[in-house]
């Protein structure tokens, strides 16, 4: 998916034009032509069954029902022209005709019915990511916000992988992003819970820790009913990082779970925010009484915050070398969040020479320099 954008509307590949389809009909009337002209004991009409093995390539099962339909009208005219009709050999060429004609028509069906269920079921995946992850505006206080979502199972278009951002009251915004351990469809419930205590939590609570304690709760309490112990009975866990971003100041806190740590791009220079006191991942169980603390860092004006998954920085190239994502990320400083998310996935791609195989999500945050919070003006005191 693209960086910030919506899923588009999915659709049946277009159809090739009326110019390739002319051609199956045209080498109808070519090979009818010069078997008509040719010797008796030379006969072309066999090569008749291209044309509609070449139309269901190109079109649907009607146009490849027609080509099939004129293939075996040329063959029993050819045999009319011959004055052998009734003969075995056209009679066995024309029964092959038919009867190759109506499979190739068969399997032009089943191959334009698999293709809607493909569109229909991508449709479906879309508007599943689109609940699942509710993609953040690009704006949000004096925050500019650009994601990549990139799942391992191309068609469905969801996986394991999960980011949120929430506006508080403080005011502020609160993010998280998570990976859930595995990838695909088998790991949608588990983000999806994890999304849902955090959107329900964000707002809730007054302060990170707080708001980190009441998601570990969630995850512990729901991960065994949510988690395809089915498909996958290995361990269950997800890995998170979560953020408070205050409007006003230049302090921000974060809490890791356990997660890859986050990057600062600051005046050309990329940070990385190791946790100096980090958590367990969610749902491996924490000891008792065991408190969280947020690690506080500096988020100035014109700063960017790149938060990733570890599908971005275990991506491997064809000789095995990981994906250098701190060094890459010191060529877009100065870039906008949108900019630096589009060269980030171009140079993922051509680092690994194919759109990554695990389920990577990137997270551009940009603090903008020129934002005012708004005020509450109240009306001026009556006049005595």
């Amino acid at each position: 998916m693209d960086a910030g954008h919506e899923p588009g509307e999915r659709r049946l590949p277009p159809s090739p034009g009326r110019g390739p389809v002319a051609l199956p009909f045209a080498l109808i009337v070519v090979i009818t032509v010069v078997d008509v002209h040719s010797p008796q004991d030379v006969h072309l009409g066999p090569l008749l069954v291209i044309a509609p093995a070449l139309t269901a390539s190109m079109a649907g099962p009607r146009t490849t029902a027609l080509a099939g339909a004129l293939a075996v009208a040329a063959q029993v005219a050819i045999a009319v022209f011959h004055g052998g009709l009734t003969t075995t050999n056209h009679l066995s060429q024309i029964a092959a005709l038919t009867v190759l004609s109506a499979l190739v028509v068969f399997v032009c069906q089943v191959r334009d019915r698999r293709s809607r269920e493909l569109v229909r079921a991508r449709s479906v995946a879309e508007a599943a990511q689109l609940v699942l992850l509710r993609p953040p505006p690009r704006r949000m206080g004096p925050l500019r916000v650009a994601w990549l979502y990139l799942a391992a199972e191309d068609e469905t278009r969801v996986g394991g992988d999960l980011f949120a951002v929430a506006r508080t009251d403080h005011p502020g915004s609160r993010v998280i992003i998570g990976d859930v351990r595995g990838k695909g469809l088998s790991a949608i419930g588990e983000a999806s819970m994890v999304l849902g205590a955090f959107r329900e939590g964000a707002h809730r609570y007054a302060t990170l820790p707080d708001l980190a304690a009441a998601l570990e709760e969630s995850v512990a309490r729901n991960l065994e009913e949510v988690a395809d112990t089915e498909h996958d009975p290995g361990e269950h866990f997800v890995t998170a990082l979560l953020l408070d971003i205050p409007d006003d100041g230049s302090q921000a806190e974060m809490i890791n779970f356990g997660h890859p740590p986050p990057l600062v791009l600051h005046d050309g220079r990329v940070t990385v925010l190791h946790a100096p006191s980090p958590a367990p991942p969610l749902g491996v169980g924490v000891l008792p009484g065991s408190a969280h603390r947020a690690d506080v860092f500096t988020f100035e004006a014109g700063d960017m915050l790149l938060l990733y998954t570890d599908g971005v920085v275990e991506a491997r190239s064809p000789m095995g070398a990981f994906f250098p994502l701190t060094e890459r990320a010191a060529t877009v400083c100065g870039c906008g969040p949108e900019a630096a998310v589009r060269r980030l996935h171009l140079d993922l791609v051509g680092h690994i020479g194919h759109e990554p195989r695990d389920d990577a999500a990137l997270l551009a945050i940009k603090r903008s320099a020129g934002h005012r919070p708004p005020h509450l003006h109240r009306p001026p005191p009556p006049e005595e």
